[in-house]
């Protein structure tokens, strides 16, 4: 009983002890101030394993190497990633240099994630890492193609990635393709927009 109550006691002690140092502000939650040793291997282990046991869900993806399907990711990747994963040729961003922890710099040759959980990362997005969930925007086969993409990104020179992008935008797909709704709507008229301002200030 003695012992029950002892275990009672540092349970309790322990909750208190992380409440009140949530509650004190003494952690800086500052993007500029990394994380402690331990506190980072910690994170980068738990998201690691998070992304390895959800991906054993995702059903087995479609032939990566297909022309069209690269071509529509590198279109997909253009347009929404080479913020914070730059692209062959590109040069640090000011979002990109701001971002903590820094996000994978994917046209660099390095160690892979597996098609399934490079697939899961794109469309379920990661907590506290600013990686945004693109699932809830695009269909599954636009993600598919993103990850196709990424597979074959390192490979590329500087020329060969806009060839491809270029492919991608002049395929018979639109980026608004595996949108849906309010957002695709609002995409097509941010587009429309932009090529407006563009051709009047010409």
């Amino acid at each position: 009983m003695n012992a029950l109550k002892l275990l009672l006691i540092v349970l309790i002690s322990a909750l208190a002890g992380i409440v009140g140092f949530a509650y004190s502000g003494v952690f800086s939650a500052a993007a500029d101030d990394p994380h402690w040793r331990f506190t980072a291997r910690l994170m980068e282990t738990t998201r690691d394993r998070s992304v390895a046991v959800h991906a054993r869900d995702v059903g087995a993806p479609p032939a990566l190497d297909d022309a069209s399907l690269i071509a529509m990711g590198a279109e997909h990747y253009s347009e929404m990633c080479t913020g914070c994963h730059l692209a062959p040729g590109k040069a640090e961003t000011e979002i990109r240099a701001g971002l903590y922890p820094k996000p994978p710099e994917l046209a660099k040759p390095g160690t892979r994630r597996t098609p399934e959980q490079a697939f899961w990362i794109i469309k379920h997005g990661l907590k506290m890492t600013g990686m945004p969930a693109w699932g809830a925007t695009h269909d599954d086969r636009s993600v598919w193609a993103m990850v196709a993409f990424v597979q074959k990104l390192p490979e590329l020179s500087p020329a060969e990635y806009e060839a491809l992008v270029a492919e991608g935008q002049n395929s018979e797909h639109s980026h608004a393709d595996g949108e849906t709704g309010e957002h695709a709507e609002s995409h097509t008229h941010a587009h429309g927009d932009e090529h407006e301002h563009e051709h009047n200030n010409g």
